[in-house]
């Protein structure tokens, strides 16, 4: 492909270079490979890289989130675990933001690892979402190790009350961790637009610093509660909370508006659709190979990359077709629930809200009574 006929197809100049990286970096891959008849993949022994610093006989701690392997909160609970000196801090985050992934998992295609500079611990970025970076940890294919102390999620910039747990990708990562049976714990900001500022993540860290130390001395103790993970809901003005108070899950969530977007506003979006079966590869993969080409420049620096994704191949396009754009926001909406000891209530009023989450759903006995009920004469037959 050359720089020419991309210009013809009206392709972004970010989008061209690092698509062109990424084809000619698998080619020379691949002729790599034919010559010396080896495989390009990595062996796991090239995946593991370890901090040669790192004391073993301290145990592990997993911390990752879902606002990315830059987001302030990860950064400063991080460096609060690092300072601590008692435990082996890894972390292993998404890329880029992954809030609202839900339990979303990368399921057939190649991801992208790369390790990150963060002081004091092994860190790693992924291309995938948060419970891919769990579920990655866990399995014993980055780490030489497979079950670690603690999963620690977060701080994430939101809140997740309510119905919210089921879209927020920060939960979704601490309940991943509680699915192979590793204690976990997720934690949110309640950011507010205009109102909230960097330093409430430092501040948030700091007011839940301390159930964190007595949460990961309790597992070693055996005295942690089973089969539940917390989730840790921080008010806007961290320093001046209430304190924690335990809740009960709502049923808030926010109001999903749909706003149609003009094709106008998105010139490249339709030109580059109109091109897809001459570059031969779909839009969303695109955006994942630039992503790890973006990553690949890093090797300048101070990181390796472990796995470059592959590249997929289209179907075919239709020309005919009407492409209509849509742009999904949440729009929050007053309730009336007035249980204080709602998730929701209780972060309103001051309180960190701290709410066991279940991975099985406990359903009300007159609500099992009515099912039973339904079931029983939706299939009752007449004699």
């Amino acid at each position: 492909m050359t720089t020419s006929a991309v210009k013809n197809n009206f392709l972004p100049p970010g989008l061209v270079s690092n698509l062109q990286e990424v084809l000619s970096r698998k080619n020379g891959q691949l002729d790599q490979s034919k010559n010396k008849g080896e495989s390009t993949v990595p062996s796991s022994s090239d995946s593991l890289e370890e901090n040669p610093d790192i004391d073993r006989s301290k145990p592990i701690i997993v911390v990752t989130n879902a606002d990315g392997i830059e987001s302030p909160g990860l950064t400063y609970l991080v460096e609060a675990l690092v300072q601590n000196g008692l435990y082996n801090v890894h972390v292993i985050s998404p890329q880029s933001d992954k809030s609202l992934s839900g339990h979303s998992v990368t399921l057939r295609e190649t991801v992208a690892v790369t390790p990150a500079e963060i002081k004091g611990a092994t860190a790693y970025e992924v291309a995938g979402t948060p419970v891919d970076c769990v579920s990655l940890a866990l399995s014993g294919a980055l780490f030489s190790w497979s079950k670690p102390l603690l999963v620690i999620s977060g701080v994430n910039r939101g809140s997740s009350c309510g119905h919210h747990m089921l879209y927020s990708g920060v939960v979704a990562a601490a309940r991943e961790a509680l699915i192979s049976g590793v204690p976990s714990i997720s934690i949110s900001l309640n950011w507010k637009k205009d109102e909230s500022q960097e330093s409430d993540f430092k501040d948030a860290v700091s007011v839940c610093l301390p159930l964190l130390n007595a949460a990961m001395k309790d597992i070693e103790k055996g005295n942690f509660p089973k089969g539940c993970l917390l989730n840790i809901e921080v008010p806007t003005s961290p320093s001046t909370n209430k304190g924690l108070k335990l809740t009960k899950q709502s049923l808030w969530r926010s109001t999903p508006s749909w706003q149609a977007i003009s094709a106008n506003r998105h010139p490249y979006a339709g030109r580059f659709m109109s091109n897809q079966q001459s570059l031969g590869m779909q839009l969303a993969q695109l955006g994942r190979d630039a992503s790890a080409a973006g990553a690949a420049r890093r090797l300048t620096t101070q990181r390796k990359l472990v796995e470059v994704e592959s590249v997929g191949v289209a179907g075919k396009s239709d020309s005919k077709r009407t492409v209509k754009y849509f742009r999904l926001e949440f729009q929050d909406k007053e309730q009336d629930d007035v249980d204080e000891n709602l998730d929701f209530r209780a972060l309103e009023n001051g309180f960190v809200a701290v709410t066991p989450l279940y991975l099985s759903s406990h359903i009300e006995l007159d609500t099992q009574a009515a099912v039973s009920d339904w079931i029983s004469s939706a299939f009752q037959t007449d004699v």
